[in-house]
């Protein structure tokens, strides 16, 4: 069978979440049951990111919007009582309501120049979290953060298990549409030539403000998830760290592809994890770093993309010719 991209996509997908599902009756360790929660929580993240990427734009600040979804989630739940499988999509609002705004002041500018104006936007927020705005949020502290399930409901973890690879489930079937959509389309013909797109009809600024809006609801929602899970918030959500893993999430499996965050999470955690029990701490970031550099080099689209590069491999291989030419027999 030909390994297209798509035919691997399919079946990879399938297959991860078959495994994702069989988790919690493969073993009843909780520390891999939770290591798995927040690998789901980090796939939604990586995905949002690789969505804005789609639509030809950058962002080196994407844990603004994820820090957004999570306080807002947290202090709506806080205070009004609602329960926050209810608050995490209002706080996705909002953080989709506040990323269209900065979209509107900057989404003509090229993507390099958009990433640096979002770097700087998280950095703001972070500083007006611990300063304007510490009597709702605790300041550097922080505050605690509704589970999103409760510990008193007996097997709240494997609730909160399922519950949270739906919603990934559901965040990944939706930008798989959209892809596969004309807004898809739109987002593609804008990030390979914006000319030929504005020729065609498709006005970039819309479309690049829906892709962003889409994108922060989307990292909203994982960031909600990821404290509702924890149960305590703070501002080092805005860590510049939560804005650049889902970009080496998404390089490492493939840039533009539905696959490539669902891979280059779970490839680059089990790495990240596998090292840290080797009792490695600074070494991991370098081991990491050397990884995505050689993975740039030789499979610049990604590992969704060695299946069939090596297909390739094995079809020239077939091809070569015997060097010399064949000897008579005498």
């Amino acid at each position: 069978m030909q390994l297209t991209r798509e035919n691997v996509t399919m079946y990879g997908t399938i297959a991860a979440l078959l495994i994702g599902a069989a988790i919690p009756f493969l073993t009843d360790n909780m520390f891999i049951v939770n290591l798995a929660v927040l690998m789901l929580i980090s796939i939604i993240f990586a995905s949002a990111w690789n969505l804005l990427a789609y639509s030809g734009q950058g962002s080196l600040g994407h844990a603004a919007f994820f820090g957004i979804g999570a306080y807002a989630s947290t202090i709506i739940a806080v205070k009004f009582g609602i329960t926050p499988f209810v608050t995490i999509f209002i706080g996705a609002a909002v953080a989709a309501i506040i990323g269209i705004l900065i979209g509107l002041t900057c989404v003509r500018l090229k993507e390099w120049f958009l990433a640096m104006v979002t770097f700087g936007f998280a950095i703001i927020v972070q500083t007006l979290t611990v300063s304007v705005l510490a009597p709702m949020t605790g300041g550097w502290d922080g505050i605690p953060s509704p589970r999103l399930v409760s510990p008193s409901v007996p097997g709240y973890q494997l609730i909160e298990y399922y519950a949270i690879l739906i919603i990934t489930i559901g965040a990944i079937v939706a930008i798989w549409y959209i892809m596969r959509s004309k807004v898809g389309l739109a987002f593609l013909a804008i990030r390979e030539n914006e000319t030929e797109a504005r020729a065609a009809g498709v006005d970039p600024v819309r479309y690049r403000l829906l892709a962003f809006g889409i994108s922060a609801f989307i990292a909203g929602v994982a960031g909600a998830l990821q404290i509702h899970h924890i149960g305590y918030i703070t501002p080092e959500l805005y860590g510049v760290d939560n804005s650049f893993w889902p970009i080496t999430y998404v390089i490492l499996g493939g840039l533009g592809t539905l696959a490539g965050p669902i891979v280059g999470t779970v490839v680059l955690t089990i790495i990240w994890e596998g090292l840290k029990e080797t009792g490695l701490t600074f070494a991991r970031y370098v081991i990491i770093g050397v990884i995505l550099i050689l993975t740039i080099i030789f499979l610049p689209k990604g590992l969704v993309s060695l299946p069939e590069q090596v297909q390739e491999w094995v079809k020239r291989r077939k091809r070569k010719e015997p060097e010399g030419e064949p000897v008579a027999a005498g």
